[in-house]
């Protein structure tokens, strides 16, 4: 799974590195793009995104025990939710004008066009996003976890060949020289276009795992009698999680959208597409690990649960937050340390690459508390329990809403999706408080797990693995401008492997040393394979 996810994300990289250069990060085109392609997402998160990983893997799960191994039954859940998507997905296209507007403010009439032009080529995703995860859930509810973490793979790749069609074709224009008004059709289509044939391919190549593992969906309308209402009754409760969740995130984009107003030639000013950037490197260690764990250990605690064995499910989430943490807090403490030579990498020009960092940086802060409560999440959800993730994830919405609101207010225009960052983060950490407090109520405390004190000390050793890069980086020529680690983009790469090697040696050694047996354990697992 981890090695899917990496090279997907390595590959999605490129494919964010190559759109900067066609179209920017802090440009009113790129802004435009940047809210068209999350539209997709946002809808599809608000009708299903959380129910999938909720809902579908317990009852497939419990489905297993039919006299057909949940076959009938898979079929019918199956066929309900496509229906529901094909519709949802005409709906929201036809929408589109409407969405974009709700999206944003502050925007001229012909960025406004420009936006909705991509929303309109970029929207039939939420089809083919939720038949992918509906595909994917059911492979992972039988264990077959790698095909939906390649799958990504694919997608990125038929991303990239449309983005190097293009620059074929028209060339780049990363500082946006060219006016939101004078874009063709032809260039909307090939920059958006692509981008959904590539979710296209990401959901159809799953067809292929089902093939490999003697599954085949035979569609069934007859949905009267096969159980739906338990699971829609537990749905409606992740349901109104997402759609809390999406409201946070509206007013958030709204609130980043204004920033455009302070955007002129001699200043950049991140916004929309910036906080995308940051937020996809963001999510790097939180795919490769998080992701990966929390998802190969949601199936585990499903199975726990319907064996009615509580200590097996404390037992594997303990040992899924405490990988978890040993490798966020050193993602953190690398991903600060470099935010500003990576951003380089994203952006040609110096300032721009400053704004970008600044917003990372905000954002690395809150990645050990967010992948927490993803995995206590799935905890959550193994048990069946959608309404308490609903109530922790309201109060960080709320929180979420209160501080953006008030950001957009107190906050300069140009720093201002760095402080929306930063509060994603204080609110992330509230939450994943509240989130242990109330699973402490319901499995009992982890305590003997030595959770806390596990983290505190993987934390310290992240902080002195992190002056080691930063003073490996001053070495190096430091941050400023013209410096060797911001003048190209191969500098900036040599910059953050060298630095990175450097961090994760000393952050092993330490760890080595403080004989702490996550780390003892994969090194003599690695050990054993390069042996073999």
């Amino acid at each position: 799974m981890a090695s899917g996810t990496v090279i997907s994300r390595v590959l999605g990289f490129a494919r964010s590195v190559l759109l900067a250069m066609v179209i920017g990060v802090t440009t009113n085109a790129a802004d435009a793009f940047g809210v068209a392609n999350q539209l997709p997402n946002n809808v599809y998160a608000i009708i299903v995104g959380g129910v999938l990983q909720a809902v579908l893997v317990p009852q497939i799960v419990r489905a297993r025990a039919h006299l057909d191994g949940g076959k009938g039954y898979v079929d019918k859940l199956l066929t309900f939710i496509i229906t529901v998507f094909f519709f949802t997905t005409l709906a929201t296209t036809l929408a589109a004008p409407v969405l974009v507007s709700l999206y944003t403010t502050g925007w001229s009439a012909e960025q406004l066009a420009l936006a909705t032009a991509f929303a309109y080529w970029c929207l039939p995703q939420l089809f083919f996003y939720g038949l992918y995860s509906l595909l994917g859930e059911v492979l992972n509810a039988r264990s077959a976890f790698g095909p939906f973490m390649w799958a990504p793979v694919l997608n990125n790749v038929v991303a990239i060949a449309g983005l190097v069609g293009y620059v074929v074709m028209f060339g780049t224009d990363p500082t946006g020289k060219q006016a939101v008004e004078s874009w063709s059709q032809l260039q909307v289509s090939w920059i958006a276009g692509t981008a959904t044939l590539g979710v296209i391919a990401q959901a159809l190549i799953l067809f292929v795992a089902w093939k490999k593992i003697g599954m085949k969906l035979n569609l069934n309308f007859k949905w009267r009698g096969f159980g739906l209402r338990p699971a829609l009754k537990a749905a409606s409760w992740s349901l109104g999680m997402v759609l809390v969740t999406q409201i946070g995130g509206l007013v958030q984009t709204v609130v980043a959208s204004s920033a455009v107003s302070a955007r002129n030639e001699s200043i950049a000013v991140a916004s929309v597409a910036a906080a995308a950037i940051a937020w996809l490197i963001f999510m790097l260690p939180h795919s490769v690990a998080t992701v990966s764990i929390a998802t190969a250990y949601f199936t585990k605690m499903s199975a726990h649960v319907q064996e009615n064995r509580v200590d097996l499910l404390k037992a594997d989430l303990a040992q899924g937050l405490r990988t978890i943490s040993i490798i966020s807090v050193f993602s953190s403490a690398v991903l600060i340390v470099l935010a500003y030579p990576v951003s380089r990498i994203f952006i040609g020009e110096y300032f721009g690459a400053v704004a970008l960092a600044n917003v990372l940086i905000a954002l690395m802060i809150g990645l050990l508390p967010f992948s927490f409560v993803f995995m206590m999440q799935r905890a959550f959800y193994a048990l069946e329990d959608t309404r308490t993730p609903f109530i922790f994830t309201c109060i960080q919405i709320s929180l979420h809403i209160a501080g953006s609101l008030t950001m957009s207010v107190v906050v300069p225009r140009e720093w201002l999706v760095v402080s929306l960052s930063l509060v994603t983060s204080v609110t992330v950490s509230v939450q994943a408080i509240v989130a242990y407090l109330l699973l402490r109520r319901r499995i009992g405390s982890l305590g003997e797990h030595k959770i806390a004190s596990s983290t505190t000390k993987f934390a310290l050793v992240a902080i002195i693995a992190g002056l080691a890069g930063w003073g490996t980086l001053e070495l190096l020529g430091g941050i400023s401008q013209g410096s060797f680690a911001m003048k190209t983009i191969l500098n900036s790469l040599v910059v953050d492997v060298a630095v990175g090697l450097v961090m994760l040696f000393v952050y092993l050694l330490l760890l080595k040393l403080l004989r702490v047996r996550e780390i003892e354990n994969a090194l003599t697992k690695a050990l054993g394979i390069l042996r073999r």
